[in-house]
């Protein structure tokens, strides 16, 4: 396999994976409704968590992402995590102009990092598909690994600008009864996961 047709995987498997609504797409929307740009700030918080982990992932670490407490600990935190934003956006649903409410206290950089950081779905994905792109990565070198680690995390950068780009113009044309639905949608959405994170993890630990 030869690195242009390599790079051209590694965009088709990550736009599978960016583009599948979750907790990330979730906060895109609540947050760009806000700020046009907090698209591409959550995907510079998700990167600063990304890109060492790739390296990581490279020298050896997907074992240990695999492992039953590693799993447990993610799935409890994750879980409480994503609860709390379920709970944030909810109470943003009730304010009197619910998508121009700050999201939450937490800013975008921090909001991408801390829920790449507590799923264990994406976790699991490096320690799975993305393992299997970083090996197939090694042939060609640290300019191999650059290129797909930077050409991945473009991949999230272009998805969630244009999410939040859509938010933060659709927000223009969306009356408060509408945005309230939206918002309840997206703490939906977080509460789903969290609880999905919780039970695995519960699961898990009893046996």
């Amino acid at each position: 396999m030869d690195l242009i047709l390599f790079l051209f995987n590694v965009v088709a498997i990550s736009l599978s994976g960016v583009m599948a609504p979750g907790p990330v797409s979730a906060a895109t929307l609540t947050h760009g409704a806000r700020s046009r740009w907090a698209g591409s700030w959550i995907a510079i918080g998700h990167g600063m968590l990304e890109i060492p982990l790739i390296y990581l992932i490279m020298i050896g670490l997907a074992p240990y992402l695999k492992a039953d407490i590693f799993k447990i600990i993610v799935g409890l935190v994750g879980g409480a995590f994503l609860l709390w934003m379920a709970y944030g956006m909810i109470r943003q649903a009730r304010h009197p102009n619910p998508l121009a409410a700050a999201p939450s206290t937490t800013g975008p950089v921090a909001t991408g990092f801390l829920l790449s950081a507590s799923s264990p779905y994406f976790l699991f994905w490096w320690a799975t598909v993305g393992l299997n792109l970083t090996i197939d990565a090694r042939p060609f070198g640290w300019l191999g690994f650059g290129l797909f680690a930077l050409v991945h995390w473009l991949c999230d950068l272009v998805w969630l600008t244009i999410l939040s780009l859509t938010a933060f113009h659709g927000r223009l044309f969306l009356n408060d009864r509408n945005q309230r639905i939206i918002l309840y949608a997206c703490g939906a959405v977080m509460a789903w996961f969290a609880a999905n994170f919780l039970f695995d993890a519960i699961r898990l630990a009893i046996g």
